[in-house]
């Protein structure tokens, strides 16, 4: 579901192009707004998702509410790393309870990302590493895992339209898939789109840092103007695009972003994993960052309660949001799924 799209996701394309949308107020076009810590925290935290004992959660990014507006989806490394050799399923559907209602896809991944679900509540999913004929695509499953559609070469890394390097998240309109091709390094750094029956259309994007390039790509939402927001990871900024891929703003004051939700109310959430150390902001503190989409106003920061240098590395990266404003978000490093409900306020 990944943000108001949900309610606007038919009207998308054609708000898109009835709108200015490049005249829609946002904060920070010229990247003049710098993120901070200085915000108060009204939330508690707490673990979520039930288990079987022999079973627990991986690293995970991939997260979506359900066409319900509260159950949780999830797409975890299988109880590790990697799901390489595994025979557990790692889509996992959660009630709000936190009860397993769902699960299925063992033996079909090697790298577990990026997680969308529809307007029609399909799941789609990214497989961001390839090996033995398996990864470097993209899937589109029904909602009892019945494969629907496949995009990319399986096993195979590339650069042409029919292949993808390490694909970090995937978005889907009513007439357009968007995917976030690339996840640093010498991997690929373009947003790729496809027609709904997955046709190549156009890419955009090269390595690098100025306006409509990219150093990690790594995460996707659709606001309700249509427009196109990239969680870019390595360069610590959402870039906004419409949708044929025309640069319209950067916002730098929501820190490093990992994964970006826009909830009902067009509150955004940005997951910043990887700040606060020596080479990467050292000043700002990892957590997630709070502001409105529409004036760019950040007004709240839950700071992640985990130090930064945990064994296996990596920090709370997927976010996503209920209808009832119950923010859910998902760890790589160890893994781990938590919730997040609004207690007494405070501030740090």
């Amino acid at each position: 579901m990944r943000s108001a799209q949900r309610q606007f996701i038919v009207l998308g394309a054609a708000l898109a192009a009835a709108l200015a949308i490049t005249n829609v107020p946002t904060m920070g076009q010229s990247g003049a707004a710098v993120a901070s810590n200085d915000f108060p925290n009204p939330y508690k935290i707490e673990n979520f998702g039930q288990l079987p004992a022999s079973r627990k959660m991986g690293q995970t990014y991939g997260i979506d509410i359900d066409r319900d507006g509260k159950s949780v989806w999830v797409f975890e490394r299988c109880g590790g790393m990697t799901c390489d050799g595994s025979s557990v399923a790692p889509l996992l559907k959660f009630d709000s309870s936190g009860r397993l209602v769902a699960s299925f896809g063992a033996g079909m991944f090697i790298y577990p990302h990026g997680l969308f679900i529809d307007a029609d509540d399909n799941i789609w999913v990214t497989d961001g590493q390839g090996k033995n004929g398996k990864g470097q695509q993209v899937f589109e499953f029904s909602p009892t895992g019945r494969v629907l559609m496949m995009l990319g070469t399986a096993g195979v890394a590339g650069t042409s339209p029919d292949t993808f390097n390490q694909p970090s998240d995937v978005l889907v309109t009513s007439n357009a898939i968007f995917v976030a091709d690339g996840h640093g390094g010498d991997t690929n750094a373009r947003i790729v789109k496809f027609d709904r029956n997955g046709k190549y259309i156009k890419e955009w994007g090269k390595k690098g840092s100025g306006p409509g390039e990219f150093d990690t790509p790594h995460g996707l939402l659709l606001d309700p103007q249509g427009r196109l927001l990239v969680a870019d990871r390595g360069n610590s900024r959402v870039q906004v695009f419409d949708q044929d891929g025309k640069f319209i703003a950067q916002w730098k004051q929501f820190g490093r972003p990992s994964g970006i939700f826009l909830d009902r109310a067009g509150m955004l959430y940005a997951a910043d994993s990887q700040s606060g150390v020596p080479n990467t902001n050292p000043t700002l503190k990892r957590g997630i960052r709070i502001g409105g989409e529409r004036d760019g106003k950040v007004r709240f920061f839950v700071p992640d309660p985990e130090p930064t240098d945990l064994a296996g590395g990596g920090g709370r990266e997927g976010v996503a949001v209920d209808r009832d404003g119950i923010i859910y978000v998902a760890k790589t490093g160890a893994g781990g799924l938590y919730r997040y409900t609004k207690g007494a306020t405070s501030t740090h």
